[in-house]
């Protein structure tokens, strides 16, 4: 069942209520009597890491993107023949 967060207008009591989805939202502080309002709380559920897409499924089509290797510093700066920096 989920829990719902309200906020007294009176009081300013902020109280969790587990309530069924189907649940008339409440109307009235239980302590003063008071109009409430229900919060908007942040979810405990988080996508982290690099395996979610956007459709939820991988294409098994396309290879994953690689990023060319950088080349190394050269300590000569370029001037020697087999440098990797002088190639382009």
């Amino acid at each position: 069942m989920p829990v719902y967060e309200y906020e007294c207008s009176e009081c300013q009591k902020v109280f969790e209520v587990q309530q069924r989805m189907a649940d008339e939202p409440l109307s009235h502080c239980p302590e003063c009597d008071g109009s409430v309002k229900k919060l908007m709380s942040m979810s405990s559920f988080k996508l982290k890491g690099g395996g979610w897409y956007a459709d939820g499924y991988a294409s098994a089509g396309k290879p994953a993107e690689t990023k060319p290797a950088a080349a190394p510093a050269c300590p000569a700066a370029g001037a020697c023949s087999q440098c990797p920096a002088t190639t382009s």
